[in-house]
Parts: C-alpha cells; sequence; structure tokens
C-alpha cells in the first residue's frame, strides 16, 4: 500500500504515427506545449519506420523525434514508459517482446482514456479559474456596495456576508458565522406604518413563511436622531426544504426619508398658500365684525353674567384672530432682498435676558454655552430670534416641575450653530416626523406653528434643523446657519 501512494516520477516515450498522434498534439498544444509534456514526464517520440517522414513533429511537439522505437531507446535509456498509439498488432507484439521489462507498455485503448483523462482535467481547471474569476469579482462588487448584505442559512443564522456588516457591527465574519442574523440586524420597538400594526420584522416572516418580505424599521441612536433602515429578505430557491437560505439586505433610507418629507411639507405649505387669502376674507372679515359688535354690547349691558358671556365672545374672537394671523405669517413668503447679517451670540443674550425671569419663576435653570470668534450668519436678525423663541418657549413648556435649560453656539461643520438644549419629557419616537408639520402640537393650545415656522425660516435662508430627542431625558433642537463669507461684494475693491 506505501508502494502505492509513493510518487513516482515516470519517464515517458510515445510511439505512433501523424494520424493516432493527433488528438497528443491538439491536447498538448491548448496545454502549453513543452512545459506541460516536460511536466508529465514526456522525453521522446518515435515514429513507425515506414513512416519515418515526420516533418513538422519536432517544431510542434518540442520532443526529440526518433525514426523508430529501438533509436528512441538508444538515445533514451532512463525511459520507463512507452505509450504506444497506433493499436498495429505487429507493432504491439513486437513491443511486447522487444521492451526491457523495466518498461511499461501502455497500448492504445489506455492511451485514448488517458488523452480523455487530461481533456477532462484541463477543463475542470479551465471552469475551476473562471469560478474562481466570477467568485472574486463578484465578492469586489459586493463589497463596495453600502447596503450591509448577509446570507443566512434556513434558521436565521449568518453564513456570509460584505465589508458593509462588518463596518457596522465592528466584527469580522468568522466573529459571525454561525450565529443569529438578528443579533446583528438589530430592532427597535419603534416601526413605521399605520398605528397599531403588530406585524413581525421582515426576517421572521420570512424564516416562518419561505418567502419574501420587506419593511421599514425606524429606531433612535444613542444621541436621539432617528434612523430609517429598508429590510428585504428574499428566500433563496434550494431542492429541498431543509437547504433554503435567505439574502438579507439593509438599507440605510434616513436622507431619502428626509427628502420625502421635505417635499410633502413643500405640498402642505403650497395649500396653506392657496388658502390664506380665503381666510383673510372669508373668515377674518366676520370675526372683526363679531369681536366689534361684542365690545358695543359690552358697554351698553349692565347685566353682570349678559357680560361676561360678552367678555367670552372677546376673548375667543382675539385668540381665532392670533391664530388667523400666526397663519397669514406662516403662509406669507419671506422677502428675499431683506437677508441681513445675524449675531447669534448677541441675539441669545438679548432673547435670553428677556426670557430668563420667566425660566426662573419655572424652576429653569439657564445655562448660556456661547462659542468664540463665531462669524456672522447670512439671515435676518429677527427671524433667527424668531426661532429662539419658539424653542425657548417649547423647552420650558416641555420642563413642568423645572429642570435646566441651555443655550449654546458654535462653529459646526463650516456652519454656525444655535442650539437649544433641554431636559424635559422628550418626544415621543412615533411623534418625531409629525413636529415640523404645521398645525401639530401636543399642549393642546396655541396654533402649532412654532417648529414649522422655525423649519421655514431655516429652509428660506439656506440653514438646516436637527432635532434630537430620548423620550424622558429631554429634546435638543440644532440651527445651522450659513456663515458671512469673506468674499468681496459688488462695487468693493479686493
Amino acid at each position: 500500500m506505501e508502494s502505492l501512494r509513493a510518487e513516482k516520477q515516470y519517464r515517458i516515450g510515445l510511439i505512433g504515427d501523424k494520424h493516432s498522434l493527433a488528438p497528443f498534439w491538439e491536447l498538448f498544444a491548448s496545454l502549453g506545449n513543452e512545459r506541460m509534456l516536460r511536466r508529465m514526464g514526456f522525453e521522446a517520440l518515435a515514429l513507425r519506420e515506414e513512416r519515418a517522414d515526420h516533418g513538422g513533429f519536432g517544431g510542434t511537439m518540442e520532443l526529440p523525434v526518433h525514426a523508430n522505437w529501438r533509436d528512441m531507446l538508444a538515445a533514451h535509456p532512463g525511459l520507463t514508459l512507452v505509450i504506444e498509439t497506433t493499436g498495429d498488432p505487429a507493432l504491439l507484439g513486437e513491443l511486447r517482446h522487444g521492451l526491457p521489462l523495466d518498461i511499461a507498455l501502455v497500448e492504445r485503448g489506455a492511451a485514448s482514456f488517458f488523452v480523455r483523462l487530461l481533456s477532462t482535467d484541463q477543463m475542470w481547471m479551465a471552469c475551476k479559474v473562471d469560478l474562481l474569476h466570477t467568485q472574486t469579482l463578484l465578492k469586489g462588487i459586493i463589497d463596495q456596495l453600502k447596503e450591509e448584505i448577509v446570507l443566512a442559512d434556513a434558521e436565521g443564522r449568518v453564513i456570509d456576508c460584505n465589508r458593509a456588516v462588518e463596518l457596522a457591527t465592528g466584527l469580522s465574519k468568522a466573529d459571525m458565522a454561525g450565529k443569529p442574523l438578528r443579533r446583528f440586524f438589530r430592532i427597535e420597538s419603534t416601526r413605521t406604518g399605520p398605528p397599531g400594526r403588530n406585524v413581525a420584522p421582515p426576517l421572521e416572516r420570512a424564516l416562518a413563511s419561505r418567502q419574501a418580505a420587506e419593511d421599514t424599521l425606524a429606531h433612535v441612536d444613542d444621541s436621539g436622531r432617528m434612523h430609517y433602515t429598508r429590510e428585504y429578505i428574499y428566500p433563496l430557491s434550494a431542492d429541498t426544504e431543509s437547504g433554503v437560505s435567505f439574502l438579507c439586505i439593509r438599507r440605510d433610507i434616513t436622507g431619502r426619508t428626509e427628502m420625502e418629507q421635505r417635499l410633502q411639507q413643500s405640498e402642505r405649505l403650497a395649500s396653506i398658500g392657496e388658502l390664506s387669502t380665503y381666510i383673510a376674507h372669508e373668515i377674518r372679515n366676520p370675526l372683526f365684525a363679531i369681536g366689534g359688535f361684542a365690545n358695543q354690547l359690552l358697554r351698553i349691558v349692565a347685566e353682570p353674567a349678559a357680560r361676561e358671556k360678552i367678555e367670552i365672545i372677546i376673548e375667543e374672537a382675539k385668540r381665532l384672530d392670533g391664530i388667523l394671523k400666526s397663519i397669514l405669517t406662516f403662509a406669507r413668503p419671506l422677502d428675499p432682498g431683506h437677508r441681513g447679517l445675524a449675531d447669534v451670540n448677541r441675539i441669545v443674550r438679548e432673547t435670553m435676558e428677556l426670557m430668563g425671569m420667566a425660566c426662573e419663576s419655572k424652576g429653569i435653570q439657564l445655562d448660556l454655552e456661547l462659542g468664540e470668534h463665531i462669524p456672522l450668519a447670512e439671515a435676518d436678525p429677527e427671524l433667527v430670534k424668531q426661532c429662539l423663541i419658539n424653542l425657548v418657549k417649547n423647552s420650558v413648556e416641555a420642563m413642568h416641575g423645572g429642570g435646566r435649560l441651555t443655550v449654546r453656539t458654535a462653529v459646526d461643520d463650516a456652519r454656525v450653530l444655535l442650539e437649544v438644549e433641554d431636559t424635559g419629557h422628550g418626544i415621543a419616537p412615533e411623534l418625531r416626523d409629525k413636529v415640523f408639520s404645521p398645525f401639530f402640537s401636543t399642549k393642546g393650545k396655541g396654533s402649532g406653528l412654532g417648529l414649522a415656522m422655525t423649519k421655514k425660516i431655516m429652509d428660506e435662508v439656506g440653514g438646516t434643523v436637527e432635532l434630537s430627542s430620548l423620550p424622558g431625558q429631554g429634546t435638543r433642537v440644532a440651527l445651522r446657519l450659513p456663515p458671512q463669507l469673506a468674499v468681496a461684494k459688488p462695487g468693493t475693491d479686493g
């Protein structure tokens, strides 16, 4: 057995004619000629004596060519194996009797099998190389994708993943292999869709039904910012149910969702603008008449009960008029020519000096963290002040039992940062998308236009609004304004 396992290097001689050697010629030409022949042990070639004209054989095969097998053995005494390719009985008889005992003889049938075996091996190697190339190319493409892609087995355990998953989890493929995918594709309790919808996440649905599933999942990060993720699960066909696997893809759609919300906001603003003229004419004018007549009645009516009812009419008319003014102000476009430059530190000092007493009376500690060397912001100072007042009022109303209100300024990401942070009750994740919508309010009073107006102002001056909130911990709203750039103005030198 050990002798069979031992590797023996054969030194081979070929015997035949042009016709019988043609298959060898074609095979060896495709395998690399001399290099492949030497690797396999071929050393010499002998032609039948009656066909000794071997023009072209030496140049093609890169082997020494001899007129007959005896000359070949004489020139190459170390040969250990001879392959006869013609199948001629006379030649075979001559070889059986004339070859030394230490040289093995392979006849035509075995030689044909040998050729087919080499051809099959060549094809297998070519397929293997092509497969490895395709596999490398596909892996390179998948690793360049930003989406997190995982191949999971029928039980939802990780088989393989792309580079994006490793970067997102901080783990290697080896660390995740064989472990439940949901341990890495984490989900939060926050779900998108109609309230009260109780549907399992896509991965769990796909594992149970063996059918494709997808859904949008939302979660809040450690800093209180909302993220949206689209999860796609596709079953991959298999011959048996136990052998099914799943292609799992996760895509961050936070940016796309924000753009969709901006579009919806623009559509709502357009509708409000169309209604503003109608509101001004059809509601405000009759309301003015109601208030005027109620004031006249108040001057001539002496009965206390009647006066009390008239005063209620007047107060409600004033409240409704205030709401209408807010709507008209919100719908009115800003004057693009009245941009101005805002000193945010000065605006914060002046505004909080007025609102500071109201904070102290409610047990709220006020902290000002004003950065140094803050550039001027390209925005109307009054509009920035209005945004700050809206944010501070919301924060104060969110801290019923007192707390801490922090207003800070800084330069962040080449923008002027104005940030208001409180320690109030925070905003529930399911309400996060609605707080900037017109007329939305959780306080049960007011017009619900404060944050909507703030966002509108930021959009029109080229700024941004970012809200971060954790229920029970507080809320932070950051306004980022464009700074004044050090460029020459029209009509100035330099």
